[in-house]
């Protein structure tokens, strides 16, 4: 600003802060925000596709037969059996935990279930009232070595509710398909995850907060 008058010079020094201040500021600060939102999408993208594929490889337990549980409280547990193939052989509801807290009854039910359907193992859904439940199951004496599992229940209900499921059981609700589902998954979990979008599968926090586009590109490779 050599050679203007003072007066001139202030007005080009105001004008200077202003378009810093009011343009150029926001628009550097916008820039560093994006890049630091990108980068960090990236890094929580690549943690989110890691852990799908860690699902997804989970050891099978192989063709057992199952009962699995989808554990609750007032609305009881719901229990189906399966056989080697995962076919459905019966659905039930037991009431182990509060309010119902019917602990004989609900004892008495799965140790004839077991021995009936001649049961390999049981898993158990990891929603709500799943430590309860399993504590339950594992004070039960059914007679012969069971295994007890906890299952990973993400993406279940999505799965009840779609078209496969509504095929493959007509005449059954949401809550016995959901509960299918959780037995299959203690079979052969990468057969049965497969038939749920990736996104629905609840591999990381904030998954709707990072570029879905990215997001589901990085899951679909998996």
């Amino acid at each position: 600003i050599s050679g203007s008058s003072s007066k001139s010079s202030e007005h080009i020094k105001n004008a200077i802060k202003d378009g810093y201040k009011r343009l150029l500021l926001p628009s550097i600060e916008n820039e560093f925000a994006k890049e630091s939102k990108e980068k960090a999408d990236g890094e929580a993208i690549k943690v989110f596709a890691a852990n799908l594929r860690q699902l997804l490889m989970a050891p099978v337990l192989g063709q057992k037969r199952i009962l699995a549980i989808d554990p609750g409280y007032r609305s009881g547990c719901k229990v189906v059996a399966l056989n080697e193939q995962g076919d459905l052989l019966l659905n039930d509801t037991v009431y182990p935990n509060p309010p119902q807290a019917k602990i004989v009854d609900s004892e008495l039910k799965l140790v004839n279930l077991v021995k009936e359907y001649n049961i390999d193992a049981i898993a158990i859904g990891n929603g709500t009232a799943s430590r309860e439940t399993k504590e339950f199951v594992d004070g039960i004496d059914f007679g012969k070595d069971i295994g007890v599992f906890v299952v990973s229940e993400n993406g279940a209900s999505i799965y009840s509710a779609s078209k496969v499921a509504r095929e493959e059981f007509p005449d059954q609700d949401v809550t016995v398909r959901g509960s299918v589902s959780i037995g299959r998954r203690l079979m052969d979990p990468l057969a049965e995850l497969v038939k749920i979008d990736p996104k629905n599968m609840g591999v990381g926090q904030y998954q709707h907060d990072v570029g879905q586009t990215e997001l589901k590109n990085s899951l679909d490779r998996v």
